[in-house]
């Protein structure tokens, strides 16, 4: 599905793979933007480099997708698609900067990344976030994702828990 027009209109773009400085910009703004607004430590920001590098070292990534958007060049959003055992996708990495937040562009990513998996033929999707991400949590809601486990989480920050979201596709 391409960028809605409020988004081209922003001077947002779109791809689909890495270039030379995606990953250190992804990481970078994770880091510093989730500090600033949920107070994640530098355990965070590592744990989402893992993901990313894991992700791009993959050498056979089979059905998992990378969503970056940038604006002038520079990477301002994300969400990726794990292929994952079962037919099921894991949705991570959903981030959108500050600098691109109030355009709709966080509820694009989740629903091309849902979008995506449908196509694909998978038979659910989840995630897993952290309580408090509300902006987040009211997309993953509106598009059908239950809440199916919680745990708690103190590697990121004090008082943290951990919700597994989960969205069925189609019958298994």
């Amino acid at each position: 599905m391409p960028l809605t027009a409020k988004l081209q209109a922003a001077g947002i773009s779109v791809q689909h793979r890495f270039e030379p400085g995606d990953l250190g910009w992804l990481i970078h703004i994770h880091g510093v933007q989730n500090l600033r607004d949920y107070g994640f430590n530098a355990t965070h920001e590592a744990y989402c480099a893992r993901i990313a590098t894991d992700f791009m070292l993959d050498p056979q990534p089979g059905r998992s997708r990378v969503w970056l958007t940038k604006k002038d060049g520079v990477v301002n959003g994300s969400v990726f698609i794990c292929e994952r055992p079962d037919n099921a996708a894991q949705l991570r990495l959903l981030f959108v900067d500050h600098s691109a937040r109030g355009l709709g562009l966080g509820r694009w990513l989740v629903e091309e990344a849902v979008r995506y998996c449908r196509e694909a033929g998978f038979a659910g999707v989840y995630l897993w976030t952290v309580e408090g991400l509300d902006r987040a949590k009211s997309v993953y809601t509106s598009l059908g994702f239950v809440i199916t486990e919680t745990k708690p989480n103190q590697d990121w920050r004090e008082q943290a828990s951990e919700v597994r979201y989960d969205l069925a596709l189609r019958a298994v």
